[in-house]
């Protein structure tokens, strides 16, 4: 289904022609219909917030597995960065007894999150929080998707680049610095047993799996890749 066949299928008669000048100027086709489907669950989406992708779905479904094999099912996970609330309320959906908190640094983006938990009847404790700031509880996953491009990179899409929120999209220290800022202070939020579970960028691998022996040199990390085999994910299991 191309772009316009899209909008047909989901926008209004009323707002198909006003959809498609969106397109044309170069708005994302998510951002004109409003959501996205997002581990089958509806995401409402909007220019305060980054468009869920494929790969967060996958972030989700390792989560999952790794919960399911190596904690129980009413652990404490904490979500850092959570956008559109995404990935807390997939989660939560598909293991109910999860107790989560989901953090973000833009109200914006915390609107937008508390109202798709609404929708999908999730109970999520949302806390507005430039990472652990104004969090005073320990959990046995932190799970994120933080701010991965580095500064003045020019491998980014133009429409990702001028309609996505430079906040959640780009990061100091070669795009390295909120991983390298949540794993050396995670050890005062975890309890003993625990999974940090990251979703990075594909050449990163390598330098947050250093960053991870320096903070957890006992700890077991497996870097997975993606369904376009590019290493996408991060996981520091300490058990």
């Amino acid at each position: 289904m191309n772009e316009i066949e899209y909008l047909k299928k989901y926008l209004p008669s009323d707002k198909l022609e006003d959809g498609i000048k969106r397109l044309n100027s170069g708005e994302p086709v998510q951002y004109i219909v409003g959501n996205v489907d997002f581990y089958g669950y509806k995401i409402n989406v909007n220019k305060n917030v980054l468009i869920p992708r494929f790969e967060t779905e996958e972030l989700v479904f390792k989560t999952i597995n790794l919960i399911k094999k190596n904690l129980n099912e009413n652990i404490k996970v904490l979500d850092i960065g959570t956008g559109s609330g995404c990935i807390s309320i997939a989660l939560k959906k598909e293991i109910p007894g999860l107790d989560i908190t989901a953090v973000d640094i833009s109200e914006d983006a915390l609107v937008v999150a508390k109202n798709n938990a609404l929708e999908n009847n999730c109970e999520i404790n949302f806390i507005k929080s430039d990472l652990f700031n104004n969090i005073d509880d320990k959990y046995d996953l932190i799970i994120s998707n933080p701010p991965y491009i580095k500064n003045n990179t020019k491998e980014i899409d133009n429409i990702v680049k001028k309609n996505e929120p430079h906040l959640a999209l780009y990061a100091k220290n070669n795009g390295l610095y909120f991983y390298e800022e949540i794993i050396k202070n995670s050890s005062n939020y975890l309890n003993d047993k625990n999974i940090i579970a990251f979703e990075i960028g594909y050449l990163q691998a390598n330098e947050i799996k250093k960053m991870a022996h320096k903070y957890y040199p006992n700890s077991n990390i497996i870097i997975e890749k993606d369904m376009q085999e590019k290493d996408r994910f991060v996981f520091i299991i300490n058990l």
